[in-house]
Formats: C-alpha cells, structure tokens, sequence
C-alpha cells in the first residue's frame, strides 16, 4: 500500500470512527516534504517525510493525523513562549496522546503517554517534566547537551519516541516555527500567515459548533478545547501559563555541567530561574470559607508546580493581617484573621514599603473593595470568582 492509499485511508478510518479528529485533519493542508525527518503540524499545514510514512501501519498514520489534528486545535505552535522547545513539545504530547487513548485510538509503541497526566494542561506537565529533569541530574544533562548543540532542530510529537524523555532524531515532529529557516518563509511567504491562522480558528470553531450539535464531539474536549471554541479562558490554564512565563529554564556554567567536566569538557549546567511571586488573599468577611479555601488551595497546587520559588503570602481585609514568605520544600501553613471590610489598597501599600524588586501579584479576592489610584510597576493578576471592572491589571475569572 502506498503512503498515499496509507492517508485517504486513515482519513476514511477517522471520520466514521472519530468524527471531529477526522474533520479537522482533513482541514488541514497536507504537504510533502522529504527534508523533514517525520512529519510537522504548524496549526494550518501538516507537512510529512513520504518515506517514513511508507514504513507505518494504516492505524499508526491515523494516529499521527489525529495527533497533528489535535495540535492545531490546541494551538499549542502558539503557545510555547520561552519555554524549552523539545520539553514543551513533549508535554504536549502527553496531553494529546491521552486525549486520544481516552477516546479509544489505538496508542502506538514508544508514544508518550502516561495515565498520571490525563486531565491536566500541557504548562503543568511541563513544569511537572521539568522538576523532574532537574531532579535527575545525569538524564537532564544529557539532555541538556542536546539542547545546547541542536536546540532548534529537534522536535518530539513522539510517535516513535524513547522513552524517559529522551529527544530522538528519528522522533515525528510538532512545528512550532522557531528556527531561522521558518522565521524567513514567514517573512518571504506573508502576509498571509496572521489572517490564515485567523481563518483556521474560525474554521474549527465552526466544525467544533456542528459536531457539538451532533453529539460527536470527543471526550475531554470540555476541558482541553481553547478559548475561541468554549468563548470562555479556562481560569487554570490561564493562571498557570501566566506564572509560567515569570519562570524560565536557563543554563548556567556557574556551577558546570559536573558530569562532563572530569573529562575537561566544560558545559553548563540546568538551573531554573526563581519563580518570586507575591500572593495577596481577601480575607475579608464578604469572602465566605467555601471561596477563601479555592484561594488557599490553588496557592498551595501552585506550590507544588512549581520546585523553585518564593511566594510572599499576605493576608488583608481593610488592612495587613499577616505576611508569610514560603520557601522551596515548604508546606503552606497558615493562620487566617480578618473578617472586616474590604480595601486593596494596604496590599499595594505595604509591597510597596516591605518586598524588594516585586515583579508579579497574585491578588484573590472577590472583587468588592477599594482599588488603589495609581497602578503599580509590576504584573497584577486578579483571581475573583466573576468578572468585574479593575482599574489595572487581568482578570482570571474561577470556575468549575
């Protein structure tokens, strides 16, 4: 069977079995491309290497168009930021490829795919991936290594993937536009490149929106599906990635890279950027416990996300009831005071005089108080249980 009978057989296969997978794949454009080793998804185009189709199994090429289908939906191109391209790619992978197992695909050898991370976003199995790197040090300085000589070129959407996070050449790959070659082809073959992803958003919302009414959408899709399909941001993911982006993995030759240094071969070393942030929690009598217990729990998941930080915790109602700085290793311990009025301002107020260089603040509350005039110099997220007007800053807006 050739690569070509392998597609339009998949295709077939995916729209009477898996109806959304199918219509999405299908709306994606297909391109040959020998110059790649596997196949590439940038969200509108899946590019593929003919040969390495040519050795997969009909089921294994519905596998990889649904998961290429799936990364599109997820806009997860868009979504790395500064994140370590290969690590990111990899969470994604666990994110899709569950989503497809949950869904009755047939998972394919050496995929990533483990049971602990269905139902949870590809920033926290990121940041799960990451601790555990860094934890292991001889694993992540191999990987590190890759990184260092080959950052760009390596991609895992993991169909034939090692196990143990392992960057493979041989590895399919998820597109996320980075590297020189890409940035110039958008440069040489825009402007269409904005108003085409435009159009492939509104293309899926449309296929999302039919198949809905048709009682065929996939299972999960209630929480993975992003904002242009639900018209709502889910509060965790936009929370997580929001922290995300105020911690950077980073390479340091200060300590080296001990592994490799006894052979004098000097390399530097996996470190992460403190994650500094200030949480500030209403404890105000208008915030009743059900609410003041979500507060505390997402500070202590968020916690737990992240292996290196320091959280400024601050209690306050109309005024400063409690300042706890919390350390890596250590559990939230807490005592809550309060129960008056409801005043921002003391918050700001007090950063303003006690922390040093604030750079994000974390502020859950349920919105009724008195802001503050002027905005401060750093990042300011407020965590409220529905959307009101602030004066400065986002909104996360808690839900189910």
């Amino acid at each position: 069977m050739t690569y070509e009978e392998k597609i339009n057989k998949a295709k077939a296969r995916l729209m009477l079995e898996h109806p959304y997978f199918g219509t999405v794949a299908s709306s994606l454009q297909l391109e040959k491309n020998n110059d790649i080793l596997t196949f590439s998804s940038n969200g509108s185009v899946m590019r593929y290497n003919s040969e390495y189709l040519d050795r997969l199994t009909v089921d294994e090429v519905e596998f990889v168009m649904a998961n290429g289908a799936m990364h599109a939906v997820l806009q997860h191109q868009d979504r790395v930021n500064e994140r370590t391209k290969w690590l990111w790619q990899t969470a994604t992978d666990y994110v899709v490829n569950a989503m497809l197992v949950k869904n009755g695909m047939k998972l394919p050898q050496y995929a990533y795919y483990e049971e602990k991370f269905e139902g949870m976003y590809a920033e926290e199995i990121y940041n799960l991936l990451r601790a555990e790197m860094m934890d292991n040090s001889d694993h992540s300085m191999e990987q590190e290594t890759e990184q260092i000589t080959d950052s760009d070129d390596v991609g895992v959407d993991n169909l034939h993937m090692q196990k143990e996070h392992t960057p493979d050449m041989n590895a399919p790959q998820t597109e996320l536009e980075n590297d020189a070659e890409d940035k110039e082809e958008e440069h040489t073959s825009t402007p269409d490149v904005e108003a085409l992803s435009e159009e492939m958003k509104e293309h899926l919302e449309q296929i999302f929106q039919k198949l809905k009414r048709q009682g065929n959408l996939p299972k999960d899709m209630h929480f993975v599906v992003p904002e242009y399909f639900s018209h709502k941001v889910d509060w965790r993911e936009f929370l997580y990635g929001y922290i995300a982006s105020h911690a950077k993995t980073t390479y340091s030759f200060n300590p080296p890279n001990m592994k490799y240094l006894y052979r004098g071969i000097y390399l530097p070393s996996l470190s992460s950027d403190l994650l500094r942030v200030i949480v500030a929690v209403d404890t105000s009598g208008s915030v009743d416990e059900a609410l003041l217990g979500t507060f505390l729990g997402e500070v202590s998941s968020m916690m737990q996300q992240y292996p290196n930080y320091e959280i400024d915790l601050i209690t306050a109602d109309a005024k400063i009831q409690s300042h706890q700085t919390f350390l890596p290793g250590e559990m939230l311990d807490y005592q809550i005071s309060g129960g008056g009025g409801t005043d921002f301002r003391p918050v700001f107020e007090y950063i303003d005089k006690q922390i040093d260089y604030p750079t994000l603040l974390l502020y859950f509350t349920d919105g009724q108080g008195t802001f503050p005039k002027e905005e401060p110099n750093y990042d300011l997220l407020w965590i409220m249980p529905e959307m009101l007007d602030v004066p400065f800053g986002e909104v996360v807006v808690l839900g189910d």
